[in-house]
């Protein structure tokens, strides 16, 4: 009898573990370990994660009752958007802050998110998306759903810092028009984690043929925007909340434009000081 959901195919697997061949160890490790991952790959790059022939995942789907890796990767996306549901969330979060209290689950997984995707960052990597982000010609910024605040923070931080920032959004019913504007010389960044927005990953495929310099800001190396992109950092969104935390995207997005006025030096100082005068101008901000 064929497995019929992830959570079948879990308890199936880890009976049937002790049994299993090398090789078929190898491909039931890599479901049970990443089923986020499998939802996205193809056939040929999850043998290849595994260590096995292709022809072994598909007679290892078959000894599972399924039809062929087709079966088993509808298996993880089905999987992957129940784990994206809302309410799913929610009642994990029941459950998790039943044994501690919200602050304090909060505060665990925040830390430990930022400690693992600064550390997850290389400099080379770094250095390459500050330079870009500084001396690119124009730079474009783009993030849908929950990661639209992260997207509409980057925006305005290095607007503050250099000439030349837009904001891609397909709210205005202009983003055809957009695209159609994107500069060779200029350089694209995306953000988005599972689920990822369509509309993202299209723009980002659509900069890439246009020549821009492509930066990512997703949460998994099998993310559709990792294969894209020039430079990719992958931030950790896990958490107890109903949405995935996006801490460390906000992070990530004011050390960037930090870095970028540091690079800048003094054209970034020029930029500040218009800034300044014309919030004074303009009486921006409430005074007393």
């Amino acid at each position: 009898m064929a497995v019929g959901t992830y959570e079948e195919l879990q308890a199936e697997l880890q009976e049937r573990m002790p049994a299993l061949a090398p090789g078929q160890r190898r491909i039931a490790t890599v479901l049970l370990s990443d089923p986020e991952g499998t939802a996205l790959r193809s056939i040929a790059e999850t043998a290849k994660v595994a260590g096995v022939n292709q022809s072994s995942l598909v007679r290892f789907a078959t000894m599972l009752g399924l039809k062929g890796y087709p079966a088993l990767v509808r298996l993880c996306r089905d999987h992957l958007s129940g784990q994206a549901n809302l309410v799913s969330r929610f009642e994990r979060a029941q459950q998790r802050t039943g044994q501690e209290s919200l602050f304090s689950a909060v505060l665990e997984h925040e830390k430990d998110n930022l400690t693992r995707s600064y550390a997850r960052i290389g400099q080379a990597d770094w250095d390459n998306a500050v330079r870009t982000l500084a001396e690119a010609s124009s730079v474009y910024v783009m993030g849908l759903r929950k990661c639209a605040p992260i997207a509409q923070l980057l925006s305005y931080l290095l607007k503050l810092v250099r000439r030349q920032v837009e904001q891609i959004s397909p709210a205005a019913g202009m983003f055809v028009d957009q695209l159609r504007d994107l500069d060779p010389e200029g350089a694209f960044v995306a953000v988005s984690i599972r689920r990822y927005t369509a509309d993202t990953v299209r723009a980002l495929e659509h900069a890439k043929e246009r020549g821009l310099a492509t930066i990512a800001l997703t949460d998994d190396p099998a993310s559709p925007l990792a294969r894209l992109a020039d430079t990719t950092f992958y931030l950790e969104t896990e958490g107890v909340t109903i949405l995935r935390s996006l801490s460390v995207f906000t992070s990530v997005a004011q050390t960037l434009a930090t870095a970028v006025a540091l690079h800048l030096g003094t054209r970034s100082r020029q930029e500040l000081l218009v800034d300044e005068q014309l919030l004074a101008d303009f009486h921006v901000y409430y005074e007393d």
